[in-house]
């Protein structure tokens, strides 16, 4: 799926958490319903089928309940997308990446064969459901994920994240069954834009200490047996990921890489000259040279990483909404707040927090520029109709339908509708925070504290779209009074 991803290091994030945050994006042309629900644990010796590769895998022992945002409509399998472990493990899956032809070459991804009845490899339909519920760190999770992918492969080149109190961890899927991973800096956030992102990677301690860096078992003997890396001069074990296994095609310019750019220079503002670089230069929208990752100018916070993943290029000639630039700039870009926004799971655990009120998940569905983010507690066994059961039939009475028919409105009536909207962003999020700071000073019930947090999304969004639909309706082209004769 075409999403965008932010992970913020512990000491890089305002108070010590560890958060991890991504869009999951529909494809062109479609709507993808999204539920957030809590999970049982799995049980021990059960099948799971994946729709799409038709893989059937017997689940392990050890699995535990966790929380889960799977689509509403299974024809396309569970996509269970992110959530938590009762271990306060957390993990994201996927953010689709490129690759090139040379990786793909050597190590073919593993599809489903329709005239043998072959099984393909794992997806981003199957990764939560398999790795999460047996995560045991952060570090686990990226084991558990890269045994699978070795063992069965893959048909999709993917990006997935993995957080505990401590750490958070990026793998990136490489072919059909190799892998590589590297840990966050504490002290810095990631931008990844369905590209393939690390472009430092320290071979020597992935087979040695494996400290900061984690990878399949052949890496480096298969990279060497294809040529695949293109270091030029020798730097110890390191090398640029990104320039082996990834691409950099026209399209990449102007659908992936703008992204990171434009969060980057919300985040490093004075990083730049960003507005003033020409495209391709260092710090243009269309360069090859972002960093993976940076350490920002100031901690960051969760209004940071929503209003930077609804990003639709604001101040800058690029912003379809925007007056700054022309027919020509306006649009040129793919948007990081889109219509296509499915759900945004924000994924933070708390420092000085009994362990049972730690995981904090928070929630958006539809496009980014019109909704809001809410926390909800994870340690919970059923998590809020209004959150939980989406339907595949288009109605306001749950949180999901209700922001699709918000975003189409408030666009169709913009400057009439973006003050009522972002008086709504502000005054549910804050009033959802007070909610759960109360709850912590109380030991109050985690699932009482949810379902008062849906409650006051279900009236305030009920209140917004009564105001968008009167903005958008006084601006219907067959509008007409007596007093306009």
């Amino acid at each position: 799926m075409p999403c965008t991803t932010i992970l913020v290091g512990k000491k890089a994030s305002y108070d010590g958490s560890t958060i991890v945050a991504r869009n999951e994006d529909s494809c062109n042309g479609e709507f993808c319903p999204k539920r957030f629900v809590a999970r049982s644990a799995p049980e021990a010796g059960s099948v799971y089928k994946s729709v799409i590769s038709h893989l059937e895998i017997t689940l392990p022992e050890g699995g535990m309940p966790y929380t889960a945002m799977p689509n509403a409509d299974l024809k396309e399998g569970l996509w269970e997308e992110a959530g938590f472990s009762a271990h306060n493990v957390g993990m994201s899956a996927t953010e689709t990446i490129t690759s090139n032809e040379r990786v793909l070459a050597a190590d073919p991804l593993v599809r489903y064969d329709e005239k043998t009845g072959t099984p393909g490899g794992i997806g981003e339909e199957d990764m939560v459901t398999l790795v999460l519920p047996y995560m045991t760190s952060a570090r686990d999770g990226v084991l558990r994920l890269g045994a699978l992918l070795e063992r069965y492969g893959t048909y999709e080149m993917n990006g997935i994240a993995f957080s505990d109190a401590d750490e958070i961890w990026w793998m990136e899927t490489v072919g059909g069954h190799h892998w590589i991973a590297r840990r966050v800096p504490d002290d810095c956030y990631v931008t990844m834009p369905n590209q393939l992102g690390i472009d430092d990677f320290d071979l020597d301690d992935a087979f040695g200490e494996q400290e900061e860096s984690l990878c399949s078992a052949d890496l480096r003997e298969w990279m060497a047996a294809h040529h695949l890396d293109l270091t030029i001069g020798v730097r110890g074990g390191h090398f640029n990921p990104r320039e082996a296994f990834g691409s950099h095609s026209d399209s990449d310019h102007v659908y992936n890489t703008p992204r990171a750019w434009a969060m980057q220079r919300f985040l490093n503002p004075h990083a730049g000259p960003w507005d003033s670089a020409a495209p391709a230069d260092d710090f243009g929208p269309e360069s090859d040279f972002l960093p993976w990752c940076r350490e920002p100018e100031r901690k960051v916070t969760i209004e940071d990483v929503k209003y930077a993943l609804s990003l639709h290029y604001q101040g800058t000639p690029y912003d379809p909404y925007g007056t700054a630039g022309s027919g020509s700039t306006r649009g040129r870009y793919r948007p990081i707040g889109i219509n296509r926004n499915s759900q945004l799971a924000v994924l933070q655990l708390r420092p000085d927090v009994a362990p049972e009120r730690a995981a904090l998940q928070w929630v958006a569905y539809g496009s980014n520029a019109f909704n809001a983010l809410v926390p909800l507690y994870a340690n919970v066994e059923q998590t809020p109709a209004y959150l939980k059961d989406t339907t595949t039939r288009v109605t306001s009475e749950n949180f999901y339908w209700a922001n699709r028919l918000v975003a189409a409105l408030a666009d169709a009536a913009y400057g009439a509708c973006l003050p009522h909207v972002e008086r709504y962003q502000e005054a549910l999020t804050s009033r959802c925070v007070a909610l759960v700071l109360e709850c912590d000073e109380k030991n109050g019930d985690l699932a009482a504290c949810n379902q008062a947090i849906a409650d006051e999304c279900r009236r305030q969004t009920d209140e917004l779209l009564d105001k968008v639909l009167y903005e958008a309706s006084m601006r219907m082209r067959n509008g007409f009074s007596r007093s306009d004769n």
